[in-house]
């Protein structure tokens, strides 16, 4: 049963309906939710798991019913990622659906829903910068325009190098430790310009903290 106010809505002439007001927003970073293909993109693009790796696959297959192993998909993509060096090219997302024996559209629905998952390349220091209220308030665009004018990149790039990412992202679950980054599988934490440049400077040495 519909509202007296969305009855009324719809009896109304729309030139008499009440105007939404425009809001701006953030511009935040986001995957394309299609493929585009690439040179190094494509699905004749070869990929395999490396025989350590099928160990794993095996490993992780093991733990479902033979007729579950769609059960594996999310554990398969990210042993894929990380392979191929942090981001899922779609032959390694065909060569998932063939282990676990669906069709590859499943597949990718998958590797489009989670954001975990990096259907682009990225850079060997995957940087994703919390840009939520908390961190917001805390200092985080401070800390972005460190990284940016550091790295000589804006949000979305990659340096020319291929070293370094910088994706500003939605809430990462570190609040109480704001502004914080996720440097791939890591956290760091209670930011501030000199500490941020410092975990740069350890990254381009190829010691990060």
């Amino acid at each position: 049963m519909l509202s007296a106010a969305r009855l009324l809505t719809r009896r109304l002439p729309s030139a008499a309906r009440p105007a939404v007001a425009s809001q701006q927003t953030r511009s935040m970073g986001s995957a394309q939710s299609f493929h585009i293909n690439t040179p190094d993109n494509t699905s004749e693009t070869y990929f395999d798991f490396t025989e350590e790796n099928y160990i794993r696959v095996h490993k992780i297959l093991s733990k479902y019913p033979a007729n579950y192993k769609q059960s594996g998909i999310i554990p398969l993509l990210d042993l894929a990622q990380r392979q191929h060096g942090g981001w899922l090219p779609v032959a390694a997302m065909d060569k998932v659906a063939a282990i676990v024996e669906a069709a590859p559209s499943r597949v990718y629905e998958v590797a489009s829903f989670y954001t975990m998952f990096n259907r682009t390349k990225v850079g060997k220091y995957f940087i994703q910068l919390c840009g939520t209220t908390p961190c917001m308030i805390c200092g985080s665009e401070d800390i972005k325009q460190t990284i940016e004018k550091n790295l000589g990149i804006k949000n979305g790039e990659t340096t020319k190098d291929g070293l370094f990412t910088l994706l500003e992202v939605e809430c990462l679950g570190a609040c109480a430790n704001a502004p914080m980054i996720q440097l791939n599988d890591d956290y760091y934490e209670c930011l501030t310009p000199k500490t941020t440049i410092e975990l740069l400077e350890a990254c381009k040495a190829g010691n990060p903290p």
